[in-house]
């Protein structure tokens, strides 16, 4: 499993008000949400009116995936009209068996919570004559 990370930094300098930068954050993340399978929310610079700070996250079973859904939430980005992308910052995380996770992957972590297919979670007990 593979998460990919973004952070957005958009300017926005015709905004003259939060409502103005506003309109464009929200016509920014209906167009993400409706286009892509990601998750996106503004997160920082809340009360500046011209800077706007978005995360994007999303969970897939391959890394090529995740960048190239990165990819074209920036380029979405990029076209907005009212503003334009000044940074952006993009990292695709193996997790689980794929790479580093939680005590050794989540996979092993529910392995321990569930016997294998097959198996009864308790011993059977002899028969006794």
């Amino acid at each position: 499993m593979f998460v990919g990370v973004a952070r957005i930094v958009l300017a926005v300098p015709g905004a003259r008000s939060l409502k103005d930068k506003r309109h464009t954050v929200h016509a920014l993340r209906d167009r993400v949400r409706a286009r892509l399978s990601v998750s996106i929310a503004e997160v920082g610079e809340l009360d500046r009116h011209q800077v706007a700070v978005l995360g994007v996250a999303l969970v897939s079973r391959d890394s090529s995936h995740c960048s190239e859904l990165m990819s074209q939430v920036v380029k979405l980005a990029e076209a907005q009209r009212d503003a334009f992308v000044s940074d952006v910052a993009t990292e695709v995380i193996p997790f689980g068996e794929a790479g580093r996770g939680v005590q050794g992957g989540i996979e092993q972590a529910l392995d321990r919570l569930s016997p294998p297919l097959g198996t009864s979670s308790h011993e059977e007990d002899e028969d006794e004559p």
